[in-house]
Protein backbone atom coordinates (compact mmCIF):
# COMPACT_ATOMS: atom_id res chain seq x y z
CA UNK A 1 0.00 0.00 0.00
CA UNK A 2 1.34 3.44 -1.07
CA UNK A 3 1.90 5.77 1.94
CA UNK A 4 0.90 8.19 0.07
CA UNK A 5 -2.02 6.97 -1.85
CA UNK A 6 -3.97 5.13 1.28
CA UNK A 7 -6.84 4.89 -0.84
CA UNK A 8 -5.49 3.51 -4.07
CA UNK A 9 -7.48 0.65 -6.08
CA UNK A 10 -10.36 1.23 -3.68
CA UNK A 11 -14.02 2.57 -4.85
CA UNK A 12 -16.50 5.29 -2.87
CA UNK A 13 -19.59 6.21 -3.31
CA UNK A 14 -20.04 9.79 -2.46
CA UNK A 15 -23.38 11.19 -1.30
CA UNK A 16 -24.55 15.19 -1.70
CA UNK A 17 -20.92 16.04 -3.11
CA UNK A 18 -22.02 19.27 -5.54
CA UNK A 19 -21.22 21.80 -2.62
CA UNK A 20 -19.83 22.24 0.80
CA UNK A 21 -18.56 19.16 3.24
CA UNK A 22 -19.30 16.38 0.52
CA UNK A 23 -17.54 18.15 -1.96
CA UNK A 24 -14.49 18.81 -0.10
CA UNK A 25 -14.52 14.85 0.96
CA UNK A 26 -15.33 13.64 -2.88
CA UNK A 27 -11.77 15.95 -3.27
CA UNK A 28 -9.94 14.60 -0.20
CA UNK A 29 -11.06 10.47 -0.84
CA UNK A 30 -9.60 11.45 -5.08
CA UNK A 31 -6.48 12.95 -3.54
CA UNK A 32 -6.35 9.72 -1.66
CA UNK A 33 -6.74 7.48 -4.21
CA UNK A 34 -10.12 6.07 -4.45
CA UNK A 35 -11.75 5.70 -7.42
CA UNK A 36 -15.59 7.76 -7.11
CA UNK A 37 -19.34 7.51 -8.35
CA UNK A 38 -20.48 10.70 -6.97
CA UNK A 39 -24.11 10.53 -6.26
CA UNK A 40 -26.42 14.17 -6.29
CA UNK A 41 -29.47 15.73 -7.87
CA UNK A 42 -27.87 18.01 -9.76
CA UNK A 43 -26.39 16.73 -13.11
CA UNK A 44 -24.21 19.99 -14.24
CA UNK A 45 -22.45 20.09 -11.11
CA UNK A 46 -21.86 16.74 -10.24
CA UNK A 47 -19.65 16.99 -13.76
CA UNK A 48 -17.74 20.15 -12.34
CA UNK A 49 -16.78 18.17 -9.40
CA UNK A 50 -15.90 15.18 -11.27
CA UNK A 51 -13.73 17.07 -13.20
CA UNK A 52 -12.10 18.68 -10.45
CA UNK A 53 -11.03 15.23 -8.80
CA UNK A 54 -7.75 13.99 -8.45
CA UNK A 55 -7.09 11.07 -10.84
CA UNK A 56 -3.41 10.72 -9.57
CA UNK A 57 -3.74 7.20 -8.90
CA UNK A 58 -4.76 6.27 -12.48
CA UNK A 59 -8.23 5.77 -11.05
CA UNK A 60 -11.41 7.15 -12.60
CA UNK A 61 -14.37 8.61 -11.78
CA UNK A 62 -18.01 8.74 -12.40
CA UNK A 63 -21.53 10.13 -11.45
CA UNK A 64 -25.19 9.66 -11.11
CA UNK A 65 -27.91 11.91 -10.77
CA UNK A 66 -30.58 11.09 -8.11
CA UNK A 67 -32.77 12.62 -5.88
CA UNK A 68 -32.91 11.95 -2.04
CA UNK A 69 -36.36 12.22 -1.94
CA UNK A 70 -37.17 9.22 -3.11
CA UNK A 71 -34.86 6.69 -1.42
CA UNK A 72 -36.34 3.42 -3.82
CA UNK A 73 -34.75 5.38 -6.66
CA UNK A 74 -31.68 6.19 -4.20
CA UNK A 75 -31.16 2.16 -3.63
CA UNK A 76 -32.21 1.57 -6.98
CA UNK A 77 -28.86 3.52 -8.30
CA UNK A 78 -26.45 2.08 -5.43
CA UNK A 79 -27.59 -1.71 -6.53
CA UNK A 80 -26.80 -0.90 -9.77
CA UNK A 81 -23.27 0.83 -9.51
CA UNK A 82 -22.48 -2.52 -6.58
CA UNK A 83 -23.24 -5.17 -9.53
CA UNK A 84 -20.12 -3.40 -11.20
CA UNK A 85 -17.48 -4.14 -8.88
CA UNK A 86 -16.96 -3.64 -4.63
CA UNK A 87 -17.79 -0.31 -3.68
CA UNK A 88 -15.17 -0.05 -0.28
CA UNK A 89 -16.55 3.14 0.87
CA UNK A 90 -19.66 4.96 1.59
CA UNK A 91 -19.92 8.42 2.52
CA UNK A 92 -23.65 9.29 3.46
CA UNK A 93 -23.64 13.47 3.30
CA UNK A 94 -27.72 14.75 2.64
CA UNK A 95 -28.43 18.18 3.31
CA UNK A 96 -30.09 19.29 6.94
CA UNK A 97 -33.91 19.92 6.68
CA UNK A 98 -35.13 23.27 6.90
CA UNK A 99 -35.06 25.37 10.01
CA UNK A 100 -37.60 26.20 12.65
CA UNK A 101 -38.64 24.68 16.14
CA UNK A 102 -39.64 21.52 17.07
CA UNK A 103 -42.93 21.69 17.66
CA UNK A 104 -43.75 24.01 15.12
CA UNK A 105 -43.15 21.07 12.28
CA UNK A 106 -45.33 19.54 10.91
CA UNK A 107 -45.27 15.26 10.72
CA UNK A 108 -44.65 15.96 6.89
CA UNK A 109 -41.62 17.17 7.58
CA UNK A 110 -40.21 14.56 9.93
CA UNK A 111 -41.49 11.57 7.17
CA UNK A 112 -39.81 13.79 4.94
CA UNK A 113 -36.37 14.22 6.70
CA UNK A 114 -36.60 10.25 7.80
CA UNK A 115 -37.11 9.51 4.32
CA UNK A 116 -34.05 11.36 2.99
CA UNK A 117 -31.71 10.31 5.48
CA UNK A 118 -32.62 6.77 7.67
CA UNK A 119 -34.25 5.45 4.62
CA UNK A 120 -31.89 6.81 2.33
CA UNK A 121 -28.80 5.84 4.13
CA UNK A 122 -30.22 2.13 4.72
CA UNK A 123 -30.82 1.44 1.15
CA UNK A 124 -27.29 2.19 0.17
CA UNK A 125 -25.88 0.71 2.94
CA UNK A 126 -27.76 -2.65 2.01
CA UNK A 127 -26.77 -2.17 -1.22
CA UNK A 128 -23.03 -2.08 -1.10
CA UNK A 129 -22.25 -3.87 2.80
CA UNK A 130 -22.16 -7.33 0.47
CA UNK A 131 -18.86 -6.37 -1.62
CA UNK A 132 -17.60 -4.73 1.61
CA UNK A 133 -17.90 -8.15 3.58
CA UNK A 134 -16.54 -9.99 0.58
CA UNK A 135 -13.33 -7.38 0.02
CA UNK A 136 -13.01 -7.54 4.33
CA UNK A 137 -12.65 -3.67 4.09
CA UNK A 138 -15.77 -1.62 4.32
CA UNK A 139 -16.01 2.22 5.52
CA UNK A 140 -19.45 3.34 6.33
CA UNK A 141 -19.17 7.77 7.02
CA UNK A 142 -22.03 9.83 7.98
CA UNK A 143 -21.65 13.67 8.36
CA UNK A 144 -24.30 14.28 10.45
CA UNK A 145 -24.00 17.29 13.54
CA UNK A 146 -22.69 18.29 16.81
CA UNK A 147 -26.47 17.94 17.43
CA UNK A 148 -26.17 14.27 18.29
CA UNK A 149 -24.74 15.44 21.62
CA UNK A 150 -26.41 18.72 21.97
CA UNK A 151 -29.48 19.63 20.21
CA UNK A 152 -29.35 23.00 18.08
CA UNK A 153 -31.82 25.64 19.24
CA UNK A 154 -33.97 26.75 16.08
CA UNK A 155 -33.59 22.88 14.21
CA UNK A 156 -35.84 21.33 15.15
CA UNK A 157 -36.96 19.05 12.99
CA UNK A 158 -32.82 18.39 12.05
CA UNK A 159 -32.00 17.71 16.10
CA UNK A 160 -34.43 14.59 15.77
CA UNK A 161 -33.70 13.39 12.49
CA UNK A 162 -29.80 13.93 12.86
CA UNK A 163 -30.10 11.70 16.63
CA UNK A 164 -31.91 9.04 14.91
CA UNK A 165 -28.77 8.46 11.86
CA UNK A 166 -26.26 8.42 14.60
CA UNK A 167 -28.15 5.61 16.85
CA UNK A 168 -28.63 3.92 13.68
CA UNK A 169 -24.99 3.95 12.77
CA UNK A 170 -23.43 2.94 15.92
CA UNK A 171 -26.43 -0.38 15.77
CA UNK A 172 -25.18 -0.92 12.27
CA UNK A 173 -21.43 -0.52 13.46
CA UNK A 174 -21.83 -3.03 16.41
CA UNK A 175 -23.47 -5.81 13.52
CA UNK A 176 -20.88 -5.21 10.78
CA UNK A 177 -18.04 -4.94 13.13
CA UNK A 178 -16.97 -8.98 12.47
CA UNK A 179 -17.03 -8.10 8.72
CA UNK A 180 -14.39 -5.79 8.31
CA UNK A 181 -17.04 -3.03 8.08
CA UNK A 182 -16.50 0.07 10.46
CA UNK A 183 -19.33 2.86 10.81
CA UNK A 184 -18.37 6.23 12.32
CA UNK A 185 -20.14 9.68 12.20
CA UNK A 186 -18.60 12.72 11.65
CA UNK A 187 -20.20 15.37 13.64
CA UNK A 188 -19.49 18.91 12.03
CA UNK A 189 -19.79 22.53 14.42
CA UNK A 190 -20.04 25.77 12.55
CA UNK A 191 -18.30 24.88 9.40
CA UNK A 192 -18.17 28.30 7.01
CA UNK A 193 -20.88 26.50 4.20
CA UNK A 194 -24.10 28.07 2.40
CA UNK A 195 -25.91 25.78 4.98
CA UNK A 196 -24.32 27.68 7.94
CA UNK A 197 -25.01 31.54 5.79
CA UNK A 198 -28.74 30.11 5.77
CA UNK A 199 -28.71 29.35 9.53
CA UNK A 200 -26.85 32.50 10.13
CA UNK A 201 -29.22 35.12 8.26
CA UNK A 202 -32.85 33.03 9.77
CA UNK A 203 -31.40 33.68 13.07
CA UNK A 204 -30.50 37.46 12.76
CA UNK A 205 -34.09 37.64 10.94
CA UNK A 206 -36.10 35.76 13.81
CA UNK A 207 -33.98 38.16 16.80
CA UNK A 208 -34.29 41.09 14.84
CA UNK A 209 -30.06 41.28 14.81
CA UNK A 210 -28.00 41.44 11.86
CA UNK A 211 -25.99 38.42 10.33
CA UNK A 212 -22.69 39.83 12.00
CA UNK A 213 -24.21 40.17 15.42
CA UNK A 214 -25.54 36.30 14.94
CA UNK A 215 -22.13 35.44 13.55
CA UNK A 216 -19.83 37.06 16.30
CA UNK A 217 -21.72 35.41 19.14
CA UNK A 218 -21.72 32.05 17.29
CA UNK A 219 -18.07 31.98 17.11
CA UNK A 220 -17.45 33.60 20.68
CA UNK A 221 -19.03 30.09 21.65
CA UNK A 222 -16.24 28.25 19.80
CA UNK A 223 -12.81 27.86 21.67
CA UNK A 224 -11.04 27.81 18.30
CA UNK A 225 -12.93 31.46 18.16
CA UNK A 226 -13.59 30.58 13.84
CA UNK A 227 -15.93 28.75 12.05
CA UNK A 228 -14.29 25.24 10.54
CA UNK A 229 -13.47 25.18 7.10
CA UNK A 230 -15.49 22.08 4.40
CA UNK A 231 -11.63 20.88 4.03
CA UNK A 232 -10.83 20.38 7.99
CA UNK A 233 -14.13 17.90 8.07
CA UNK A 234 -13.08 16.37 4.55
CA UNK A 235 -9.82 15.10 6.36
CA UNK A 236 -11.19 13.56 9.16
CA UNK A 237 -13.58 11.62 6.78
CA UNK A 238 -10.13 10.80 4.58
CA UNK A 239 -8.62 9.44 7.57
CA UNK A 240 -11.43 7.51 9.12
CA UNK A 241 -11.95 5.55 5.39
CA UNK A 242 -8.41 4.43 5.50
CA UNK A 243 -6.89 0.93 6.64
CA UNK A 244 -5.12 3.20 9.77
CA UNK A 245 -8.71 3.68 10.97
CA UNK A 246 -9.73 0.31 10.83
CA UNK A 247 -9.86 0.03 14.61
CA UNK A 248 -12.07 2.75 15.15
CA UNK A 249 -16.06 2.08 14.90
CA UNK A 250 -19.08 3.41 16.34
CA UNK A 251 -17.69 6.92 17.49
CA UNK A 252 -19.75 10.54 17.12
CA UNK A 253 -16.32 12.34 16.57
CA UNK A 254 -16.74 16.30 16.95
CA UNK A 255 -15.15 18.41 14.22
CA UNK A 256 -16.55 21.52 16.05
CA UNK A 257 -13.60 23.34 17.26
CA UNK A 258 -14.00 22.49 20.92
CA UNK A 259 -17.22 23.83 21.11
CA UNK A 260 -18.73 20.96 22.93
CA UNK A 261 -16.07 20.74 25.32
CA UNK A 262 -16.35 23.89 26.13
CA UNK A 263 -20.47 24.34 26.80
Amino acid sequence: MSTTLPLKDKSAIVCGCTQGIGRACALEFAQLGASLTLFARHEEALQQVRDQLSTEAGQSHDFVTVDFSNWQAVRDAAMQRASRSPVHILLNNTGGPPAGPAFEAQPEEYAAALNQHVLCNQALVQAVASGMRDANYGRIINIISTSVITPIKGLGVSNTIRAAVANWARTLAAELGPFGITVNNVLPGFTHTARLDAIIKGKATRSGTTPDDVERAMKASVPARRFGKAEEVAAVAGFLATPAAAYVNGVNLPVDGGRLAAQ
